[in-house]
């Protein structure tokens, strides 16, 4: 991993000298030939390490990345189409949809196929809708304590049954094999976003012989149909991935997609060196350019621009509203911070009122950023322009409801707990340059209202493997859309999905209750009613504080062709083009 302006160049240099012609090996050890004369190669990179390439189990960015061009949803979203549309992937139409709402029928393409590996004799194999029964149903195996169970828990008829008492071979009403290629879902109440779980990588199919030759390792024998298969692999390094060339036709553009030969991805997890590694030309693109950075590529406009150097050599700039939201949860069931006593209340709103977002904004996210209202980022499904937090920066206020709730100070300037104990803060923080940055700003908070905080940092993965296990106190995290509708981000507060999504372990029956209601409807003038009491109750408990939602700088080469952001998918690498000059 670089670390340094030098290290970057000889990088560079070292990346010169590997041929970029020649033929790429494929998992069974056969050539697949370029599409080309000139092997086509996307270089990119990912912020974080993967933690594995099971669809049902993994939840990081990285992850799921990569799940995304190797293993197929039946639906996924069209990539061009804006607002957001849905459109079939391995289904030769959009569903049926009768029962007024409760039954949808799926008709499978018949083309459609696993990626040959050992445990199918070495053989492509043609998926089939017991495929899919088989792959949704993983998503309730309580072996796997799949994340993303809260995706159809509750909400496929007679799913309870899988709960009571799991059994691949229990058959429910809601998970219908009709046929061979007829798959049919019948839901226990409607679902206005029940097709996009459809369009998430954790819905993808997997072959029960792969899960069930490869058990717990499955996460490191990836075998999808995707676009993609699975070259080399370096965990939390480097990262091949190989045009799959027996691919179902798919066009982009008159052409068959993949239009790549290969991906090469790696793991970079420093701001600095993603930024130079992009400008001496290593990465192809630049997603979200980092705000410690922006003044060695924008200009200091109130609307910046590429600098006139980077200009010049054909980078193209693409600001993007991300569909994200920054937060800081802590856990409500930790014995110094968690709970719903109003001592309890009071810290937690103590530290919502010392964080300064403008200062956040302005000096941190160098103003790529806006200042969190509710967890609902703008542009998705839900949000209210209107809505505005009611906890506001204000440290004098902060020190008074501490002072009223008996967090006195002591000798040394700082808080103890109301019997008098030590009072001393945990947060956990990611180990990287922008992770000390945010460290030194909540020390500067909290500490000015007599909070002591010490940090722990960690990579982001081990500390989320933690923070499921609720042996983490505090740490500051972001939420990217799966879809993009409300329900993605109250979901998160959600009591059952407590140690899952819900990392805050937030369990309020009154916010219960509203959110089992808001799901359930479309986006309507109830629903904004009952996502504004959502909004209230967590400010007014405060299992999050709410931080920011980005604005995305977005950069790209100039050779680099079709390059548009997906406001919900996290890559488009299938459509991507390498076109350089001759």
């Amino acid at each position: 991993m670089l670390k340094r302006v030098a290290a970057v160049g000889l990088a560079l240099v070292c990346a010169l000298l590997v041929p970029r012609y020649g033929l790429a090996q494929t998992p069974d050890g056969k050539a697949a030939a370029p599409s080309s004369g000139q092997e086509k190669v996307l270089h990119a990179f990912l912020s974080t390490g993967e933690t594995g390439l099971d669809p049902a189990v993994a939840s990081d960015i990285a992850s799921l990345s990569l799940l995304e061009n190797l293993f197929d949803p039946m639906l996924r979203y069209d990539y061009l189409a804006r607002p957001v549309q849905l459109q079939p992937n391995t289904l030769t139409a959009m569903p049926q949809v009768t029962d007024q709402g409760l039954t949808y029928t799926f008709h499978l393409r018949q083309d459609v196929y696993f990626t040959p590996d050992a445990a199918l004799q070495g053989q492509r194999r043609q998926v089939t809708a017991q495929d899919y029964v088989y792959s949704l149903k993983r998503l309730y195996d309580p072996v796997l304590k799949s994340p993303w169970l809260f995706l159809l828990d509750g909400k496929l008829a007679g799913d309870a049954a899988l709960k009571q008492q799991f059994s691949y071979e229990r058959e429910i009403a809601g998970l219908q094999a009709l046929d061979r290629f007829t798959l049919r879902i019948r839901l226990n109440a409607p679902d206005p976003n029940f097709l996009f779980y459809l369009a998430t990588p954790a819905t993808a199919v997997v072959a029960r012989e792969v899960m069930q030759a490869y058990g717990a390792q499955a996460g490191n024998h990836p075998v999808g149909t995707g676009p993609f298969v699975l070259g080399q692999w370096k965990h939390s390094d480097r990262i091949t991935l190989l045009a799959n060339r027996q691919f179902r036709p798919v066009s982009f553009q008159g052409r068959r997609v993949p239009l790549l030969d290969r991906v090469e991805v790696r793991i970079v997890e420093e701001y600095q060196s993603r930024v130079l590694g992009f400008l001496n030309g290593e990465f192809d693109f630049l997603e979200q350019l980092p705000e410690s950075m922006k003044d060695m590529v924008l200009t200091n406009d109130a609307q910046p621009t590429l600098q006139a150097a980077l200009a010049a050599r054909g980078i193209v700039l693409s600001p993007f509203p991300v569909l994200q939201t920054y937060y800081m949860w802590m856990n409500m069931e930790d014995p110094l911070i968690g709970g719903y006593s109003k001592d309890r209340l009071a810290l937690r709103r103590a530290i919502a009122m010392s964080y300064n977002s403008a200062e956040d904004v302005a000096l941190l996210k160098k103003g790529l950023a806006v200042a969190a209202q509710s967890p609902l980022p703008p542009n998705v499904r839900g949000y209210d322009p209107a809505y505005r937090s009611p906890v506001p920066y204000d440290p004098a206020l902060a020190q008074a409801l501490l002072d009223r709730y008996g967090y006195r100070k002591g000798a040394d300037g700082f808080r103890m707990q109301p019997d008098g104990k030590p009072l001393t803060l945990v947060m956990h923080s990611e180990a990287s340059t922008v992770g000390r940055l945010r460290d030194e700003l909540w020390r500067k908070n909290l500490n000015a209202i007599g909070l002591r905080v010490v940090f722990k940092s960690d990579k982001k993965t081990e500390i989320i493997k933690a923070s499921r296990l609720g042996s983490v106190m505090m740490f500051e995290t972001n939420w990217v859309a799966d879809f993009p509708d409300g329900d993605n981000f109250y979901q998160l507060l959600y009591g059952a999905n407590r140690g899952r999504a819900n990392y805050a372990r937030f369990n309020l029956p009154a916010y219960n209750q509203r959110y089992e209601e808001s799901r359930l409807l479309g986006d309507t003038p109830r629903r904004t009613a009952l996502y504004r009491d959502l909004a209230d109750i967590v400010h007014a408990y405060t299992p999050w504080v709410l931080l920011t939602h980005p604005v995305s700088a977005d950069l790209q080469q100039p050779w680099l062709k079709h390059y548009q952001r997906h406001p919900v998918e996290l890559t488009n690498w299938r459509y991507l083009d390498i076109v350089r000059p001759d």
